[in-house]
């Protein structure tokens, strides 16, 4: 089988994970997360391969472009998501996590760029800025996740609107799964912007390479760098940084692919 079918086979174990999320949550079934959990980690298993059979292509297609680029954040954003299992007990989180990598792996199936040259530079440093930058993305991606069901939860207990038996993760569980993936996002978010600083000055002989691209995501960093200050310096409240983490990662995914996509 072929890294494209290995592609859309995990793009539509994805979209089962989906479905059995959205399931669970409607008739408030644990059991039907779980099964998303399972459906998810299996997707993520052809999604690997998939990886390695585009490594196997000859010549082989360079991680820096943009659709594999982004096929690659959403892989991340699935073992994040799973390996935050190990410390956080936030399965309704798959409610977001598996429609993100539905549309992450889709979006690398309908847009596969040929193979081409290299990019310029130090492949080292392009190599390193593409893997730390999209694991910045898919932490930041999970911190989203876990703002934006706090959010969620928290409106529906304010208007008693939450079932004894919720299938949503609790309140403390998205505080603190939204905490440790916030601070391991920013952390290879920010060694993502320097070592795309050090492929730029090897490839152009500058440190900041301008355009919309590169300010758009500095803005964006600079705007996690306050949230981050807030949630661990300044002990902002957590509905608070709940909210700046789901506006932080949009702000981010329309810095890194909605311009990214538009040039």
């Amino acid at each position: 089988m072929g890294a494209l079918e290995l592609h859309q086979w995990a793009a539509g174990a994805y979209l089962g994970a989906s479905l059995a999320a959205v399931v669970g949550l409607g008739v408030r079934a644990r059991r039907w997360l779980g099964f998303g959990v399972w459906l998810l980690a299996f997707a993520a298993l052809l999604h690997g391969l998939a990886f390695v059979e585009l490594h196997r292509l000859e010549p082989t297609p360079a991680l820096t472009e943009l659709p594999l680029a982004v096929s690659l954040a959403a892989w991340l954003l699935v073992l994040s998501f799973l390996a935050l299992q190990l410390r956080v007990p936030a399965r309704g989180l798959v409610v977001v996590v598996a429609p993100a990598a539905f549309l992450g792996t889709v979006f690398e199936s309908f847009a596969v760029p040929a193979p081409g040259p290299p990019p310029p530079g130090s492949a080292l440093w392009s190599h390193l800025h593409v893997l730390l930058a999209s694991g910045g993305l898919a932490l930041l991606g999970v911190a989203g996740a876990a703002g934006l069901l706090y959010l969620v939860h928290h409106r529906a207990i304010k208007r008693h609107r939450v079932a004894r038996q919720s299938a949503l993760p609790s309140l403390e569980s998205l505080d603190r799964a939204n905490a440790l993936a916030l601070a391991l996002g920013f952390l290879l978010l920010s060694l993502g912007v320097v070592t795309g600083v050090l492929w730029v000055e090897t490839r152009e002989g500058r440190l900041w390479p301008g355009g919309l691209h590169a300010n758009a995501t500095l803005v964006a960093w600079l705007a996690y760098s306050a949230l981050v200050f807030a949630r661990f310096g300044a002990g902002g409240s957590a509905r608070h940084v709940a909210a700046g983490s789901a506006a932080g990662f949009a702000l981010l995914l329309v810095a890194v692919v909605g311009i990214g996509v538009a040039r």
